[in-house]
């Protein structure tokens, strides 16, 4: 693939990725929305050791040494590309996204680890900081499991994914949906968390066909809803795969859900939860945020990012 199998000491690129939501009602692990809520990275190549810095989200909680996640998707992400893990490396992480709440932070990460490796393939190759967004796509949808997450934060906007089976060359594959600019996306954030890992505990293995059916029907509206016909939002968000199986995971998010859904606003839960998403109107979204939401939950307006991960270069 290249020559270069070793990073030249002082590169630095610094990598910038959106939040995400995921399912967005029926389309379950296929359907996700950026949403304006950033993580940032740098990353150095220096003499030896690996120093890792995390402010914002999550701070206390991830480690500083080579099980980060950022960190581990980095280094397989060179690997792939044929270069070297540097002896030294210093990794400067800007939280933005919260953690364990349905807005898509590992897949942030995976992403960002990922794209910073295509971005110092680049350099190191061109001198120019670029990012193969469709091998970003692949390598963190793989490891992911699921690209709906991963694949918004990757391209922005809406995007619709789904995978070859047999794998093809591209095992995933990723489609941007045109967001209708009326839709307002409005984030409402607990103070609780939720491992993903948990919530997919709770899922069935098995679904009855006429559920399956009907998300399948409600999934395509969602498609034309999100696009071109924001009237259609509440009965498009309806779905039977997810939510109901895991409402004695999230019994609050799901109360939220019922009471804004009652109120004619479709709302459903943020990828694995435990935040709600609410897909609102501008002539309405603002009353969306004057609701009296539950003690310890806030409210975001994070708009739509209509592109996805990018990276610059720091070093001269």
């Amino acid at each position: 693939m290249s020559t270069a199998t070793a990073l030249p000491l002082g590169t630095a690129v610094r990598v910038n990725v959106p939040a995400s939501s995921a399912n967005l009602g029926p389309g379950f692990d296929a359907i996700g929305l950026a949403l304006g809520v950033w993580d940032s990275y740098d990353v150095v190549v220096e003499g030896s050791g690996l120093a890792i810095d995390v402010t914002g989200e999550g701070a206390q909680e991830v480690p500083r040494d080579r099980s980060h996640l950022v960190y581990r998707c980095l280094a397989l992400g060179l690997g792939r590309l044929g270069l070297q893990v540097p002896p030294g490396l210093r990794l400067v992480c800007r939280n933005g996204v919260p953690h364990s709440r349905g807005l898509g932070s590992s897949a942030t990460a995976a992403v960002a680890g990922y794209a910073a490796a295509s971005a110092l393939f680049n350099v190191a190759l061109s001198g120019e900081v670029g990012i193969d967004l469709d091998l970003v796509n692949e390598l963190a949808a793989d490891h992911e499991g699921h690209p709906d997450n991963s694949s918004a934060s990757v391209f922005g906007g809406m995007t619709l994914s789904w995978s070859e089976r047999p794998p093809a060359v591209t095992p995933v594959r990723t489609v941007q949906v045109v967001v209708h600019p009326d839709i307002v996306p409005v984030v409402l954030v607990p103070g609780t968390t939720l491992a993903t890992a948990a919530a997919r505990a709770a899922l069935p293995q098995d679904v009855p066909l006429k559920h399956a059916a009907l998300n399948s029907a409600r999934a395509a509206l969602l498609v034309e809803a999100m696009s071109r016909r924001p009237e259609l939002l509440l009965p498009a968000t309806v779905e039977w795969l997810h939510q109901e199986p895991r409402r004695l995971a999230y019994p609050d998010s799901m109360r939220l859900v019922d009471w804004l859904r009652s109120l004619g606003h479709a709302a459903v839960v943020s990828g694995a939860g435990p935040s709600v998403l609410v897909l609102s109107t501008t002539d309405r979204a603002a009353e969306v945020q004057a609701l009296a939401m539950p003690d310890g939950w806030r409210v975001l307006v994070p708009g739509i990012p209509t592109v996805g991960v990018s990276a610059v270069r720091l070093d001269g």
